[in-house]
């Protein structure tokens, strides 16, 4: 009798607490007050050690995450030909450099060099796969580019331009190029094999030589995207961050190249980061597209990881005047992420059936937002002219709540199964993996 006396306002408590839980989850806005509310209290997470800039800081593994992850990319290796090689390879440039950053998250570095291997047998020769790219050859694979990887055939010089049918049609895409010289990269330097950041800086030469163009008394711009050979434009818009893309990347190569030892090989890309630094001085990269917002964030990440390298932007006026311009890039790169991210996050209704919804592109700004987070300022940089990235990054924290509810939706087996997960589950797949154990991205 007197448990149940005691059982009855039990009972009523915990419905009383499931009741306010559902109340919080229906009104977002809540819980979005209370993250601004608190933003102060993350600014003692922001500083770290005694450096005068600061240092990367990676999340502790979390078990579960890491297990999910990794039967994710178990499927992937084994469904594309990985793993398995009683199947036809099915290579996609953007999918497999993430795949490969995955690889090294899980400490599986065969895996990685067998993605390697398998690009490069695949897409860095002709849709036949008898003849390389190019001037490319099994010493220097990456002369000749890499294909996208899209199962349509390019289109011809004859051929009408349509703009649905482009997207299915192969060729080579800048920013994919530079996701695989990102890729080759932090393979050499996790694994000790510098020739591949000699193939990354080959790359990356070719790539600015076909991409980059001029016409008489104009400024330099980029082409989206060219024919398989590089011979010809397929579509002639600018990519909104391939300039910024480009110089960043050319930028990691150069300091890495030094790390190994191998600066003396392969091309020196000073006046590719050049041309890209000029490019980008009247650019704007404030966006709303969740893609290019992690691909801005993890830009940001880059740039700080190259400053404490003691690396910085190229520039003809001297020391003083390259540290500035490297810390003025910084600050607008958070700046045009939180713009982004705050539009973004108007719009964004975590109710909106999977169908309707993109994942890799909302993982993509996941991913931007948990990379970001490892960014750590010291006590003194609080002083130093950083105060306006640092601002940018407690505010960025934030939204947090936004990585969250992508992640929790799309690890969800039920809207895994809709037609817009499965039309692109490689690329979902491979995303979401890359969202929960990021390590393979950072140094």
């Amino acid at each position: 009798m007197v448990s149940a006396i005691y059982r009855l306002p039990l009972i009523i408590s915990l419905l009383a607490v499931g009741f306010y839980c559902v109340f919080l989850a229906r009104q977002p806005w809540i819980l979005r007050t209370v993250a601004r509310r608190i933003r102060n209290l993350t600014l003692s997470e922001l500083f770290a050690g005694k450096q005068t800039l600061g240092r990367m800081w990676s999340e502790p593994p979390d078990p579960m995450r890491t297990k999910y992850a990794e039967q994710l990319m178990q499927n992937f290796a084994s469904r594309t030909g990985i793993s398995s090689t009683d199947k036809e390879p099915t290579r996609y440039l953007w999918t497999d450099s993430f795949a490969v950053c995955n690889f090294l998250a899980l400490n599986q570095p065969e895996q990685a060099l067998a993605t390697i291997d398998s690009v490069h047998r695949t897409l860095t020769r002709e849709r036949s796969f008898n003849k390389f790219l190019g001037t490319a050859s099994e010493d220097h694979p990456t002369l000749g580019g890499l294909r996208i990887g899209k199962k349509l055939n390019e289109r011809q010089v004859n051929e009408h331009f349509d703009e649905r049918l482009e997207w299915d049609r192969d060729g080579q895409y800048f920013h994919y190029l530079t996701k695989w010289m990102f890729a080759l990269d932090q393979v050499a330097g996790k694994l000790d094999k510098p020739v591949l950041n000699v193939w990354a800086r080959e790359l990356a030469e070719v790539a600015h030589s076909k991409f980059v163009y001029s016409r008489s008394g104009m400024e330099k711009r980029m082409y989206w995207k060219m024919s398989v050979d590089l011979s010809r434009p397929l579509v002639a818009s600018q990519g909104h961050h391939d300039p910024l893309d480009g110089m960043i990347t050319a930028m990691q190569l150069q300091n890495s190249a030094e790390q190994l030892g191998v600066d003396k090989e392969g091309p020196m890309l000073e006046n590719v980061v050049a041309d890209y630094q000029s490019m980008i001085q009247r650019g704007d990269f404030a966006t709303a597209d969740p893609l290019g917002l992690g691909g801005l964030l993890l830009d940001a990440y880059r740039v700080f990881r190259l400053r404490i390298c003691g690396r910085e932007v190229i520039s003809s006026s001297g020391t003083d005047a390259r540290i500035a311009t490297c810390k003025v890039l910084l600050e607008k790169l958070l700046q045009a992420s939180l713009t982004g991210v705050k539009m973004f996050a108007e719009d964004f209704d975590a109710k909106e059936p999977a169908g309707r919804r993109l994942a890799f592109r909302e993982i993509g700004l996941s991913r931007g937002l948990r990379v970001i987070s490892s960014i750590r300022f010291s006590e003194e940089a609080s002083g130093d002219g950083e105060k306006t990235s640092i601002e940018a990054l407690i505010q960025l924290r934030t939204f947090d709540y936004l990585r969250e509810e992508i992640e929790s939706f799309w690890m969800n087996e039920k809207h895994q199964q809709s037609g817009t997960y499965k039309e692109h589950q490689d690329i979902n797949d491979v995303m979401l993996a890359t969202t929960l154990i990021p390590r393979g991205l950072l140094n």
